[in-house]
Protein backbone atom coordinates (compact mmCIF):
# COMPACT_ATOMS: atom_id res chain seq x y z
CA UNK A 1 0.00 0.00 0.00
CA UNK A 2 1.62 3.30 -0.90
CA UNK A 3 1.44 6.12 1.31
CA UNK A 4 1.51 9.45 0.64
CA UNK A 5 2.82 12.18 2.91
CA UNK A 6 0.83 15.20 3.68
CA UNK A 7 3.01 18.56 3.09
CA UNK A 8 3.19 20.50 6.39
CA UNK A 9 0.45 23.11 6.85
CA UNK A 10 1.76 26.53 5.59
CA UNK A 11 2.62 29.21 8.34
CA UNK A 12 0.32 31.92 8.99
CA UNK A 13 1.33 34.52 6.44
CA UNK A 14 1.21 37.90 8.02
CA UNK A 15 -1.60 40.23 6.41
CA UNK A 16 0.02 42.66 3.69
CA UNK A 17 -1.54 45.77 5.75
CA UNK A 18 -0.10 43.93 8.92
CA UNK A 19 3.40 44.15 7.09
CA UNK A 20 3.05 47.92 5.86
CA UNK A 21 2.22 49.07 9.62
CA UNK A 22 4.80 46.79 11.62
CA UNK A 23 7.44 48.21 8.74
CA UNK A 24 6.70 51.75 9.16
CA UNK A 25 6.41 51.56 13.01
CA UNK A 26 10.13 50.69 12.23
CA UNK A 27 10.93 53.37 10.52
CA UNK A 28 9.45 55.89 12.46
CA UNK A 29 11.30 54.25 15.65
CA UNK A 30 14.18 54.97 13.53
CA UNK A 31 13.60 58.29 13.01
CA UNK A 32 12.85 59.20 16.30
CA UNK A 33 15.89 57.37 17.58
CA UNK A 34 18.33 59.21 14.87
CA UNK A 35 21.07 61.48 16.67
CA UNK A 36 20.97 65.09 16.37
CA UNK A 37 22.85 65.55 13.98
CA UNK A 38 20.99 63.49 11.74
CA UNK A 39 17.19 65.14 12.89
CA UNK A 40 16.01 68.18 14.46
CA UNK A 41 14.30 68.47 17.31
CA UNK A 42 10.95 69.55 15.29
CA UNK A 43 10.93 66.51 12.90
CA UNK A 44 11.77 64.44 16.00
CA UNK A 45 8.93 65.52 17.80
CA UNK A 46 6.71 65.46 14.73
CA UNK A 47 7.99 62.43 14.15
CA UNK A 48 6.60 61.11 17.75
CA UNK A 49 3.52 62.38 17.06
CA UNK A 50 2.92 60.63 14.30
CA UNK A 51 3.90 56.99 16.28
CA UNK A 52 2.16 58.17 18.86
CA UNK A 53 -1.02 57.79 16.92
CA UNK A 54 -0.36 54.71 15.49
CA UNK A 55 0.66 53.59 18.61
CA UNK A 56 -2.89 53.36 20.16
CA UNK A 57 -4.03 51.01 17.71
CA UNK A 58 -0.77 49.03 17.00
CA UNK A 59 -0.35 45.01 17.95
CA UNK A 60 1.46 43.99 21.68
CA UNK A 61 4.29 43.20 19.74
CA UNK A 62 4.60 46.53 17.91
CA UNK A 63 4.41 48.79 21.00
CA UNK A 64 6.89 46.03 22.58
CA UNK A 65 9.21 46.70 19.72
CA UNK A 66 8.94 50.34 19.83
CA UNK A 67 9.83 50.92 23.78
CA UNK A 68 12.67 48.56 23.73
CA UNK A 69 14.25 50.79 21.12
CA UNK A 70 13.46 53.47 23.09
CA UNK A 71 15.15 52.35 26.15
CA UNK A 72 18.25 53.30 25.18
CA UNK A 73 17.54 56.67 24.28
CA UNK A 74 19.38 59.80 26.55
CA UNK A 75 16.25 62.21 25.02
CA UNK A 76 12.93 60.54 24.14
CA UNK A 77 10.08 62.51 22.96
CA UNK A 78 7.91 62.93 26.32
CA UNK A 79 4.76 62.04 24.47
CA UNK A 80 5.47 59.02 23.09
CA UNK A 81 7.22 57.86 26.11
CA UNK A 82 4.46 58.86 28.12
CA UNK A 83 1.83 56.55 26.09
CA UNK A 84 4.27 53.69 26.62
CA UNK A 85 4.71 53.91 30.29
CA UNK A 86 0.84 54.04 30.44
CA UNK A 87 0.76 50.76 28.48
CA UNK A 88 0.54 47.22 29.71
CA UNK A 89 3.72 46.17 32.78
CA UNK A 90 5.36 44.64 29.81
CA UNK A 91 5.26 47.34 27.37
CA UNK A 92 6.32 50.05 30.17
CA UNK A 93 8.81 47.81 32.05
CA UNK A 94 10.95 47.78 29.13
CA UNK A 95 11.15 51.63 29.83
CA UNK A 96 11.26 51.29 33.58
CA UNK A 97 14.07 48.74 33.82
CA UNK A 98 16.13 50.22 31.07
CA UNK A 99 15.77 53.42 30.28
CA UNK A 100 17.45 55.72 32.35
CA UNK A 101 17.07 59.10 30.80
CA UNK A 102 13.19 58.74 32.06
CA UNK A 103 12.15 62.04 33.70
CA UNK A 104 10.55 62.29 36.96
CA UNK A 105 7.93 64.10 35.40
CA UNK A 106 7.40 61.09 33.32
CA UNK A 107 7.59 58.45 36.45
CA UNK A 108 5.32 60.77 38.17
CA UNK A 109 2.36 60.88 35.33
CA UNK A 110 3.26 56.94 35.07
CA UNK A 111 2.50 56.72 38.89
CA UNK A 112 -1.14 58.27 38.62
CA UNK A 113 -1.81 56.72 35.74
CA UNK A 114 -0.91 52.83 36.14
CA UNK A 115 -1.21 50.37 38.90
CA UNK A 116 0.82 48.32 41.60
CA UNK A 117 2.99 46.48 39.23
CA UNK A 118 4.14 50.03 37.10
CA UNK A 119 4.89 51.71 40.52
CA UNK A 120 6.39 48.73 41.67
CA UNK A 121 8.78 48.70 38.81
CA UNK A 122 9.45 52.26 39.27
CA UNK A 123 10.54 51.74 42.78
CA UNK A 124 13.37 49.41 41.65
CA UNK A 125 14.85 51.33 39.19
CA UNK A 126 18.79 52.08 39.38
CA UNK A 127 17.89 55.54 41.26
CA UNK A 128 14.51 57.22 42.28
CA UNK A 129 14.28 60.37 43.46
CA UNK A 130 12.68 61.83 46.41
CA UNK A 131 9.58 63.39 44.99
CA UNK A 132 9.12 60.30 42.94
CA UNK A 133 9.18 58.16 46.13
CA UNK A 134 7.32 60.65 48.04
CA UNK A 135 4.91 60.03 45.32
CA UNK A 136 4.90 56.23 45.65
CA UNK A 137 4.59 56.07 49.85
CA UNK A 138 1.64 58.66 49.33
CA UNK A 139 -0.32 54.72 47.47
CA UNK A 140 0.25 53.01 50.70
CA UNK A 141 1.24 49.76 48.80
CA UNK A 142 3.34 47.43 50.87
CA UNK A 143 4.83 45.38 48.22
CA UNK A 144 5.85 48.85 46.23
CA UNK A 145 6.93 50.63 49.45
CA UNK A 146 9.34 47.64 50.73
CA UNK A 147 11.18 47.80 47.33
CA UNK A 148 11.69 51.07 47.76
CA UNK A 149 12.69 50.47 51.37
CA UNK A 150 15.66 47.62 49.68
CA UNK A 151 16.77 49.80 47.18
CA UNK A 152 19.96 51.83 47.70
CA UNK A 153 19.24 53.98 44.81
CA UNK A 154 16.25 55.31 46.21
CA UNK A 155 16.30 58.59 48.32
CA UNK A 156 13.49 59.15 50.62
CA UNK A 157 12.67 62.65 52.25
CA UNK A 158 11.74 63.46 55.45
CA UNK A 159 7.99 63.67 55.05
CA UNK A 160 8.18 60.16 53.31
CA UNK A 161 9.88 58.38 55.84
CA UNK A 162 7.62 59.73 58.13
CA UNK A 163 4.82 58.53 55.78
CA UNK A 164 6.76 54.94 56.04
CA UNK A 165 7.16 55.16 59.53
CA UNK A 166 3.61 55.83 60.54
CA UNK A 167 2.76 52.72 57.72
CA UNK A 168 4.42 50.05 59.89
CA UNK A 169 2.11 50.52 62.54
CA UNK A 170 -0.45 48.41 60.78
CA UNK A 171 1.58 46.38 58.74
CA UNK A 172 4.79 45.30 61.03
CA UNK A 173 6.75 43.45 57.58
CA UNK A 174 8.14 47.07 56.81
CA UNK A 175 9.88 47.36 59.96
CA UNK A 176 13.53 45.10 59.58
CA UNK A 177 14.04 47.00 56.02
CA UNK A 178 12.90 50.68 57.16
CA UNK A 179 15.76 50.09 60.24
CA UNK A 180 18.46 49.69 57.50
CA UNK A 181 17.73 52.93 55.75
CA UNK A 182 20.68 55.86 56.17
CA UNK A 183 17.99 58.03 56.49
CA UNK A 184 16.37 57.01 59.03
CA UNK A 185 16.61 58.99 62.39
CA UNK A 186 16.35 59.18 66.35
CA UNK A 187 12.93 61.08 66.22
CA UNK A 188 11.75 58.24 63.68
CA UNK A 189 12.95 55.30 65.52
CA UNK A 190 11.89 56.25 69.13
CA UNK A 191 8.54 56.47 67.60
CA UNK A 192 8.43 53.33 65.73
CA UNK A 193 10.00 51.89 68.87
CA UNK A 194 6.34 51.82 70.39
CA UNK A 195 5.11 49.19 67.39
CA UNK A 196 8.05 47.47 67.33
CA UNK A 197 8.78 44.03 67.87
CA UNK A 198 11.16 42.40 70.22
CA UNK A 199 14.17 42.28 67.72
CA UNK A 200 13.62 45.94 66.33
CA UNK A 201 13.35 47.08 69.24
CA UNK A 202 17.04 45.64 70.38
CA UNK A 203 18.20 47.30 67.12
CA UNK A 204 16.48 50.49 67.81
CA UNK A 205 18.26 50.61 70.97
CA UNK A 206 21.55 49.59 70.17
CA UNK A 207 21.48 52.30 66.63
CA UNK A 208 19.82 54.89 68.17
CA UNK A 209 20.31 55.11 71.93
CA UNK A 210 23.21 57.61 71.77
CA UNK A 211 24.95 59.46 74.88
CA UNK A 212 24.28 63.32 75.12
CA UNK A 213 27.70 63.76 76.20
CA UNK A 214 28.31 66.28 73.22
CA UNK A 215 25.17 68.25 73.94
CA UNK A 216 26.11 68.30 77.84
CA UNK A 217 29.44 69.54 76.79
CA UNK A 218 28.26 72.04 74.60
CA UNK A 219 25.37 73.58 77.16
CA UNK A 220 27.74 73.00 80.34
CA UNK A 221 27.17 76.67 81.39
CA UNK A 222 23.93 77.40 79.89
CA UNK A 223 22.21 75.66 83.14
CA UNK A 224 23.40 78.36 85.29
CA UNK A 225 21.74 81.33 83.29
CA UNK A 226 18.66 79.70 82.92
CA UNK A 227 18.84 79.37 86.67
CA UNK A 228 19.78 82.56 87.35
CA UNK A 229 16.63 83.66 84.84
CA UNK A 230 14.32 81.64 87.17
CA UNK A 231 13.94 79.22 83.77
CA UNK A 232 11.29 81.52 83.13
CA UNK A 233 11.87 80.79 78.89
CA UNK A 234 10.14 77.42 78.19
CA UNK A 235 12.03 76.84 74.86
CA UNK A 236 15.44 76.76 76.41
CA UNK A 237 13.62 74.97 79.40
CA UNK A 238 12.49 71.94 77.61
CA UNK A 239 15.76 71.85 75.59
CA UNK A 240 17.42 71.66 78.77
CA UNK A 241 15.67 69.13 80.41
CA UNK A 242 16.21 67.29 77.42
CA UNK A 243 20.09 67.77 77.65
CA UNK A 244 20.57 67.50 81.62
CA UNK A 245 22.38 65.00 83.19
CA UNK A 246 20.25 63.97 86.58
CA UNK A 247 16.87 62.01 85.46
CA UNK A 248 15.17 62.41 88.65
CA UNK A 249 13.30 64.92 89.61
CA UNK A 250 14.01 66.52 92.78
CA UNK A 251 11.38 69.44 93.21
CA UNK A 252 8.46 66.45 92.72
CA UNK A 253 10.48 64.57 95.30
CA UNK A 254 9.38 67.20 97.80
CA UNK A 255 5.52 67.39 97.24
CA UNK A 256 5.53 63.12 96.82
CA UNK A 257 3.73 61.59 99.49
CA UNK A 258 6.91 59.18 99.07
CA UNK A 259 10.45 59.48 100.81
CA UNK A 260 12.18 58.61 97.38
CA UNK A 261 11.69 56.82 93.75
CA UNK A 262 12.73 53.48 95.85
CA UNK A 263 9.52 53.80 97.80
CA UNK A 264 6.71 54.70 95.59
CA UNK A 265 8.58 51.69 93.34
CA UNK A 266 7.70 48.89 96.47
CA UNK A 267 4.42 50.59 97.07
CA UNK A 268 4.02 49.49 93.24
CA UNK A 269 4.65 46.08 93.84
CA UNK A 270 1.72 45.11 95.49
CA UNK A 271 -0.29 46.51 92.51
CA UNK A 272 0.12 49.47 90.18
CA UNK A 273 -2.94 52.17 90.64
CA UNK A 274 -3.29 54.83 88.43
CA UNK A 275 -2.18 57.54 91.64
CA UNK A 276 1.21 55.24 92.36
CA UNK A 277 2.15 55.36 88.30
CA UNK A 278 1.83 59.43 88.48
CA UNK A 279 4.04 59.33 91.52
CA UNK A 280 6.81 57.03 89.67
CA UNK A 281 6.46 59.28 86.57
CA UNK A 282 6.87 62.45 88.38
CA UNK A 283 9.91 61.20 90.58
CA UNK A 284 11.74 59.69 87.41
CA UNK A 285 11.43 63.09 85.59
CA UNK A 286 8.31 62.55 83.42
CA UNK A 287 5.09 63.76 82.52
CA UNK A 288 2.00 61.20 83.25
CA UNK A 289 1.31 61.02 80.10
CA UNK A 290 4.61 59.33 79.47
CA UNK A 291 4.80 57.20 82.19
CA UNK A 292 1.18 55.81 81.45
CA UNK A 293 2.56 54.72 77.74
CA UNK A 294 5.54 53.17 79.46
CA UNK A 295 3.74 51.09 81.90
CA UNK A 296 0.95 49.96 79.66
CA UNK A 297 3.56 49.06 76.58
CA UNK A 298 3.11 45.29 76.00
CA UNK A 299 6.68 44.17 75.62
CA UNK A 300 7.87 45.45 79.13
CA UNK A 301 11.24 46.78 77.44
CA UNK A 302 10.31 50.69 78.29
CA UNK A 303 9.88 49.38 82.09
CA UNK A 304 13.39 48.87 81.67
CA UNK A 305 14.24 52.36 80.15
CA UNK A 306 12.74 53.73 83.23
CA UNK A 307 14.24 51.44 85.75
CA UNK A 308 17.68 52.04 83.75
CA UNK A 309 17.70 55.58 83.32
CA UNK A 310 16.50 56.73 86.54
CA UNK A 311 19.41 54.49 88.38
CA UNK A 312 16.67 51.67 90.18
CA UNK A 313 18.31 48.12 89.93
CA UNK A 314 17.24 45.09 88.23
CA UNK A 315 15.06 44.45 91.69
CA UNK A 316 13.11 47.51 91.11
CA UNK A 317 12.10 46.05 87.54
CA UNK A 318 11.15 42.89 88.45
CA UNK A 319 8.89 44.91 91.70
CA UNK A 320 7.05 47.39 88.76
CA UNK A 321 6.64 43.72 86.71
CA UNK A 322 5.13 42.60 90.04
CA UNK A 323 2.93 45.54 90.44
CA UNK A 324 1.65 45.15 86.44
CA UNK A 325 0.45 41.91 87.26
CA UNK A 326 2.86 40.60 85.00
CA UNK A 327 3.88 36.81 85.28
CA UNK A 328 7.40 36.08 86.62
CA UNK A 329 7.74 32.72 85.42
CA UNK A 330 5.92 30.00 83.08
CA UNK A 331 4.62 26.82 83.47
CA UNK A 332 7.57 24.98 84.07
CA UNK A 333 8.63 27.70 86.95
CA UNK A 334 11.71 29.12 84.70
CA UNK A 335 11.77 33.10 84.77
CA UNK A 336 9.12 33.96 81.57
CA UNK A 337 10.44 34.60 78.37
CA UNK A 338 9.02 38.55 78.55
CA UNK A 339 10.43 38.72 81.62
CA UNK A 340 13.73 37.80 80.68
CA UNK A 341 13.74 39.91 77.80
CA UNK A 342 13.41 43.03 79.66
CA UNK A 343 15.72 41.94 82.02
CA UNK A 344 18.25 41.87 79.08
CA UNK A 345 17.84 44.92 77.64
CA UNK A 346 18.14 46.35 81.66
CA UNK A 347 21.68 44.80 81.31
CA UNK A 348 22.33 45.88 77.70
CA UNK A 349 21.69 49.42 77.76
CA UNK A 350 24.03 52.15 79.29
CA UNK A 351 22.29 54.75 81.82
CA UNK A 352 22.68 57.82 79.90
CA UNK A 353 21.75 56.30 76.69
CA UNK A 354 18.43 54.52 78.45
CA UNK A 355 18.42 58.19 79.81
CA UNK A 356 18.30 59.80 76.23
CA UNK A 357 15.42 57.53 75.24
CA UNK A 358 13.87 58.31 78.14
CA UNK A 359 13.86 61.86 77.40
CA UNK A 360 13.08 61.95 73.89
CA UNK A 361 10.14 59.87 74.28
CA UNK A 362 9.20 62.32 77.44
CA UNK A 363 9.55 65.46 74.97
CA UNK A 364 7.88 64.29 72.21
CA UNK A 365 4.93 62.59 73.65
CA UNK A 366 3.83 64.95 76.94
CA UNK A 367 5.75 68.34 75.82
CA UNK A 368 4.82 68.37 71.84
CA UNK A 369 1.04 67.77 72.47
CA UNK A 370 -0.82 71.73 71.99
CA UNK A 371 -4.05 71.85 71.27
CA UNK A 372 -3.88 72.41 67.60
CA UNK A 373 -2.20 68.75 67.73
CA UNK A 374 -4.24 67.32 70.16
CA UNK A 375 -6.75 68.47 67.28
CA UNK A 376 -4.95 67.24 64.37
CA UNK A 377 -4.62 63.38 66.29
CA UNK A 378 -8.33 63.17 66.69
CA UNK A 379 -8.92 63.96 63.33
CA UNK A 380 -6.38 62.91 60.91
CA UNK A 381 -5.50 66.24 59.45
CA UNK A 382 -2.75 65.45 57.59
CA UNK A 383 -1.98 68.22 55.68
CA UNK A 384 -1.23 70.36 58.97
CA UNK A 385 1.57 67.77 59.68
CA UNK A 386 3.72 70.34 57.98
CA UNK A 387 3.00 73.14 60.62
CA UNK A 388 4.78 70.77 63.72
CA UNK A 389 8.06 70.20 64.91
CA UNK A 390 9.90 67.14 64.97
CA UNK A 391 8.58 66.10 68.54
CA UNK A 392 5.76 67.24 67.64
CA UNK A 393 5.36 65.13 64.88
CA UNK A 394 6.78 62.05 66.87
CA UNK A 395 3.48 62.15 69.40
CA UNK A 396 1.42 62.20 66.41
CA UNK A 397 2.27 59.15 65.48
CA UNK A 398 2.84 57.76 69.06
CA UNK A 399 -0.35 58.37 70.03
CA UNK A 400 -2.49 58.26 67.18
CA UNK A 401 -4.34 55.03 68.45
CA UNK A 402 -4.78 56.33 72.00
CA UNK A 403 -6.40 59.38 70.53
CA UNK A 404 -8.88 57.45 68.70
CA UNK A 405 -7.58 58.83 65.00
Amino acid sequence: MNQTLSAPPAAPREAPQRRARSALLKRLADVVCLPSSRVNAFERAMTADVLVDMLREAAVEDRLKVARRLANLTEAPPTLVRILLRDDVEIAGALLEHCQSLSDADLLDCIRETGLEHRRLIAIRRTVSEVVSDALIGYGETPVIECLLRNEGARLSHDGLEAVVASTRGDPRLVGVLLKRPELRPSHAYVLFWWADAEARRTILSRFAVSREVLQEAAGDIFQLASAEGWQDPLSRKALQFIERRQRNRAALERSPFDSLEAAVAAAQDGMTREVAEEISYLSGLKPMTGAKIFTDPGGEPLAILCKATGLPRSALRALWRGLRRPETDASGAISAPLERVLITYDMIAVDRAQTVLRYWNWSLSSALTPALLKAIREGDEEAIDEYSVPQRAAMLALAREFGR
